[in-house]
């Protein structure tokens, strides 16, 4: 499925959340954290500044992201595979 994300919207697919603590501790799926982490999948064109002109997105295709626990939209394709539609102002930092 292919999925362009209007104007300052970013497509994010999370990354899987850990298995184990630090510790060794294996963590059922119910005990598992919500991940913040994701690769941007695609990008919109960005924000359209009150002047008219159109800024573009800090963000790109195959970046790694870090983003708010709760940020986005949920959305699960035909093929099963579960991304999150958000803003990048959404986006807390770019992991380099």
């Amino acid at each position: 499925m292919d999925i362009k994300p209007l104007a300052d919207r970013v497509v994010v697919k999370p990354l899987e959340a850990e298995a184990k603590t630090k510790g060794g501790i294996v963590l059922p799926d119910t005990a598992k954290e919500k991940p913040q982490e994701g690769k941007i999948v695609a990008v919109g064109k960005g924000r359209i500044l009150d002047n008219g002109s159109l800024q573009s997105l800090e963000v790109k295709v195959g970046d790694k992201v870090l983003y708010g626990k709760y940020s986005g939209n949920e959305i699960t394709t035909k093929d099963g595979e579960e991304l999150l539609i958000m803003r990048e102002e959404d986006i807390l930092a770019i992991i380099k």
